[in-house]
């Protein structure tokens, strides 16, 4: 049995932060300290003007099981808000989020996973949101995060039965963005990484609160724009021809 101890693994490269949900002994499930450290991480990797975008994924051949379901035990409650803690903190994560996603993605990591951005899937993944087999109140955050994505219908078919579903019906119902065959997860994942990292972050961090529904920053994002340089970079670059060196950089939004 791999002993591996439980924790998440981080590394940055060019401009690209990637973190690994580790716990190979457990199907990378998450445990309450795990949980807890996901805040305080995503907190570090936004003070970073180097990381421009987060990947979250799993260790091997799983994204994430969900909880540690011996801490269920101990307190759901508990282990409730602290999931939801961590799946808020990722939500709020001020540049574009990622899940790179293979094997099972349920319970806590479909939480996690509907807190990115953008879900990239490998061809035999399995998604599950599965309270109703453990007699588990949803958390209305992510309820509505669920319903947000994929629609009251298949909501409700995940939260009631708490059965999978595979790559093909999650990516119909907008679950996942895209599937891609055995083996091109991470080279796709790593191509999109750095498109997106090459991007404006001006464009990105205000079009991510604007699609979360912010009504209440539209001139703060217009006073950015005109200290910005990035608009006349852009141009400058699409008319020379050349790739475009943008410079602005977002701090955690308030």
């Amino acid at each position: 049995m791999d002993r591996t101890e439980p924790r998440l693994i981080t590394s940055v490269e060019r401009g690209v932060a990637t973190v690994v949900i580790t716990n190979p002994a457990k199907r990378n499930a998450m445990t309450t300290a795990m949980w807890r450290s996901v805040p305080e991480l995503l907190e570090r990797l936004a003070a970073d003007a180097e990381v421009r975008v987060l990947v979250l994924t799993g260790a091997g051949d799983t994204f994430c099981a969900g909880a540690d379901i011996s801490t269920l035990r101990e307190s759901a409650g508990t282990a409730q808000n602290l999931a939801v803690e961590a799946e808020e903190a990722l939500a709020a994560f001020p540049r574009p989020t990622l899940a790179a996603v293979r094997g099972y993605c349920v319970g806590g990591g479909g939480q996690l996973a509907a807190a990115c951005d953008l879900r990239f899937a490998e061809e035999g993944a399995s998604f599950g949101v599965t309270p109703a087999k453990l007699g588990i109140v949803y958390p209305a955050s992510s309820t509505r995060r669920l319903v947000a994505l994929v629609g009251p219908g298949t909501a409700k078919h995940l939260l009631f039965s708490g059965e999978l579903i595979d790559t093909e019906r999650a990516l119909r119902t907008g679950l996942v963005d895209e599937v891609l065959p055995p083996g091109g997860l991470d080279k796709r994942v790593e191509e999109y990484g750095r498109v997106l990292a090459s991007r404006s972050q001006l464009t990105q961090t205000s079009a991510k609160e604007f699609a979360a529904g912010r009504t209440d920053r539209d001139a703060h994002w217009a006073a950015e724009a005109r200290g910005s340089t990035d608009t006349a970079e852009g141009v400058a670059a699409f008319l020379e021809r050349r790739a475009p060196r943008f410079t602005y950089t977002t701090a955690p939004t308030p």
